[in-house]
């Protein structure tokens, strides 16, 4: 089955592999969800992103948290979505629970976090926030 919209499956299968105590999770490689995943490492959301195999049996596989703690994501959910995107300018960008959360933005200059987007003075499309 294909989802028509690849960035909310990652994010429900991060959502639902929490909810269950999960410690990874593997989904269908591409460019978008590995970005997307990259910044939730680099911010300290989730430890680990892997991409495993080639062609069509690629995967992205993300490692949420070790066994033994609880993860880090409170609260994940999908801004912009197909049939109703959403865009910022770069002083309308939003600030999720008071800086201590994340807003992941598609830019010009690629797909980054809110305030290195702001750093930059770029607004783009609003992927989604993290907390």
């Amino acid at each position: 089955m294909v989802s028509t919209d690849p960035v909310s499956d990652m994010l429900t299968r991060l959502r639902n592999a929490i909810a269950v105590g999960k410690a990874d999770v593997s989904l269908p490689h591409s460019n978008i969800k590995q970005s997307v995943a990259e910044l939730l490492k680099k911010s300290g959301f989730i430890d680990e992103v892997k991409v495993d195999g080639t062609g069509i049996d690629k995967k992205v596989l993300i490692k949420i948290n070790p066994k033994s703690e609880n993860a880090r994501i409170t609260e994940i959910a999908r801004l912009s979505r197909p049939g109703r995107r959403l865009y910022a300018k770069a002083k309308d960008i939003p600030v999720v629970m008071q800086g201590r959360g994340l807003v992941i933005i598609s830019t010009s200059k690629g797909i980054m976090t809110g305030e290195e987007a702001k750093k930059a003075k770029i607004g783009g499309e609003l992927i989604c926030k993290v907390y």
